[in-house]
């Protein structure tokens, strides 16, 4: 990765932070996608010990007009932009019948409409480049069906499809767009969630082939193999990453 250029957005922590990382440590310069500008939680320091390039960007991904800036002001800085992360993401928990509107069109904002319009503002920038690579955080959640996650699941289901759209849409520019759904991570995002026991237990037992949680370095790693040119001719495609729960 060494001279690529990468934005992620949603990098303050979690499975954000730790992709920011893995790919500075392996090689390329980072600009850091945040919902607040000044509260990184120390990641941009982390990023300079490594000797890599890091740029804070404001990137409240409900905003447009802050997403269209941020990946604007990454190309600007850095001169181009080889790598979109667009990992920012969230995830009301409620039964279908008790959704409000409020929480059905967060959602979306950012998990479908976020996602869209920074691979927009990015794709238009590698076009102009003839190549570039986008990734996009999917989740298990979009194959199976989660209770109390119905909406959540709608729309990573959604980014599974988007990905395959934009890839045979701009893979004549050279761009190569894919998709990670992961399973339950150990983050800040998750450990409420987890710190129940029974439902703990009941996640573990649900991934069935390995029976352990995940850790955000088992999604970063899989990410920077298909930012690398190891995935050169892999695109349209979401890797699961989800222990064998979707295999049943």
């Amino acid at each position: 990765m060494e001279g690529q250029v990468a934005l992620v957005t949603g990098a303050a922590r979690g499975l954000g932070r730790a992709i920011a990382l893995a790919l500075a440590e392996a090689g390329a310069d980072i600009a850091l996608g945040l919902r607040q500008l000044n509260n990184d939680h120390g990641l941009a320091k982390e990023i300079v010990a490594l000797r890599r390039q890091v740029l804070p960007l404001q990137m409240d991904m409900t905003q447009l007009q802050q997403i269209r800036d941020g990946v604007d002001a990454a190309e600007r800085h850095f001169g181009k932009l080889d790598i979109l992360v667009n990992n920012a993401g969230i995830a009301p928990d409620n039964f279908a019948e008790n959704v409000t509107e409020e929480d059905f069109d967060q959602t979306l904002a950012i998990n479908l409409k976020g996602t869209f319009f920074a691979s927009q503002q990015a794709g238009r920038i590698m076009i102009r480049q003839k190549r570039g690579c986008i990734i996009n955080m999917g989740s298990q959640a979009g194959f199976a069906a989660l209770p109390t996650e119905s909406v959540y699941c709608m729309t990573k289901a959604g980014i599974s499809h988007l990905t395959k759209c934009l890839a045979v849409e701009w893979g004549k520019y050279n761009i190569r767009v894919n998709a990670v759904a992961p399973t339950f991570i150990h983050t800040p995002g998750t450990e409420p969630a987890l710190s129940d026991p029974a439902f703990r237990a009941q996640v573990i037992q649900n991934i069935a082939a390995l029976h352990r949680i995940g850790e955000p370095i088992e999604v970063a790693g899989a990410v920077v193999f298909l930012a690398s040119p190891a995935a050169s001719l892999i695109t349209g495609e979401t890797l699961l990453i989800d222990g064998g729960w979707t295999a049943r």
